[in-house]
């Protein structure tokens, strides 16, 4: 019988790219949580280990303590695909405790595994690798209706879900929901509200968790006139500022400030939307900022699907609705303006008029409608530590090191693009 479970990386990390350049793709989040959270919550009584690409290993044991990475210490396990969007059903379609070894796929993708003796020995000696079929091609199959995740816009698009199962298997039962100050002249609709600790909604602000519920953590300030409707998450420590607009299925911190408008929306953590401005339909990564009246479209003229870049080619999205999507570290000036489906990778700087191309390299710097240069990795990396040191997080050594493999890992995109590298 398994007591442990493996939150495993598959070859499809590059199709969440350039969100998984700094991250394992189970650290990516939906709803409220990132998608390994979900897993254990399903497995909780169970040792957890994680894998990764080997160039992310150092920087996850660094931000683990105690959790072994790319290491299985036990003969039995578990593994547990992090495309995987875990529901309160997932343990008892892959149950823990297995009897014989077995490996659940969904189409032609291992959505799990039950692995001991030779093969796990096998699949100890390829931990630093993506984990594929071909590894558990021995062992007999079970096809499981489980949902993985495939692309980013996937993850954007099912937000509103996973927030509303999220807070009914983690927040609903949590006793009194009411834990910070609510002033008077606050407007409350619905019941499903939840205000942390700490935290404070000034007059004027509306919120309506009729359509879903409204979870704010710890320590989060709402300003006044501020608008949140439900569903939607406020992680601990954010700000959301005067007058906001925080339409449904926006998941938004820990950490960030944000006003303007905001629709159907992933802002991760440690970024910034602070100003006016439109923001839907978009997947924003940590310690991006955007400048005042920064825009994205959402929607086509024609109404059609929107095609997005992936590993440079455009792959159909089949939805009417996708904006925009931002890597690590990148910066949009004021009065920015991003087209339908546009992707920018990690660590890039965009101003001036008119709109960026649909996708722009990691490590850019340049204004739109011109000719993009590299940003160097020093300077990269030298704002990145003052910006960390803003909020008193130190850039240790192995994210520089990170820093500097992911610009290697990124100059064919460079290249592409006719740029220096």
């Amino acid at each position: 019988m398994a007591k442990d479970i493996c939150i495993f990386e598959d070859d499809h990390s590059s199709q969440f790219l350039p969100l998984t350049y700094f991250r394992p793709v189970y650290n990516l989040r939906c709803g409220i949580s990132p998608l390994r959270d979900k897993i254990v919550r399903s497995y909780s009584k169970a040792k957890v280990s994680l894998h990764c690409r080997e160039y992310l290993a150092d920087y996850m044991r660094l931000r683990n303590p105690g959790v072994n990475v790319n290491e299985i210490s036990s003969d039995e396990c578990l593994f547990v695909n992090g495309r995987v969007l875990a529901d309160g059903s997932l343990a008892k379609k892959i149950p823990l405790n297995q009897k014989s070894d077995v490996v659940y796929v969904h189409g032609d993708s291992v959505v799990a595994a039950h692995v001991s003796g030779p093969v796990l020995k096998k699949v100890k000696g390829r931990l630093n690798s993506a984990l594929t079929v071909a590894d558990f091609d021995s062992l007999p199959r079970t096809e499981v209706d489980v949902e993985l995740v495939a692309y980013p816009w996937n993850l954007v698009h099912e937000n509103g879900r996973q927030l509303v199962k999220d807070y009914e298997l983690s927040v609903s039962s949590k006793g009194k929901k009411i834990r910070g100050r609510v002033h008077k002249g606050v407007h409350l609709a619905g019941k499903d509200i939840v205000v942390g600790e700490g935290s404070s909604v000034k007059p004027g602000v509306v919120i309506d968790a009729e359509d879903g519920p409204v979870i704010i953590g710890k320590n989060v300030e709402v300003f006044p006139n501020a608008t949140i409707i439900g569903p939607v998450f406020i992680g601990d420590n954010s700000w959301i500022k005067v007058g906001a607009q925080i339409y449904e299925n926006t998941s938004i911190g820990p950490v960030c400030k944000v006003g303007g408008e905001v629709e159907e929306t992933i802002i991760h953590s440690y970024s910034n939307k602070q100003h006016a401005g439109f923001l839907g339909h978009s997947y924003i990564a940590p310690w991006v900022n955007l400048g005042a009246d920064t825009n994205n479209s959402d929607l086509k003229n024609n109404y059609g699907t929107v095609k997005v870049y992936v590993n440079g080619n455009q792959v159909d999205t089949g939805l009417q609705f996708v904006g925009l999507t931002m890597g690590d570290h990148s910066k949009a000036a004021i009065n920015s303006m991003f087209n339908t489906g546009t992707v920018v990778g990690v660590c890039s700087n965009i101003f001036g008029f008119g709109f960026p191309p649909k996708y722009v390299p990691s490590y850019s710097w340049g204004a739109a409608g011109e000719t993009f240069t590299t940003f160097s990795i020093d300077k990269a990396i030298e704002v990145a530590r003052r910006v960390m040191a803003r909020r008193k997080i130190e850039l240790t050594a192995t994210e520089e090191k990170l820093f500097r493999k992911i610009f290697d890992l990124t100059s064919d995109e460079r290249k592409r693009r006719g740029m220096p590298v």
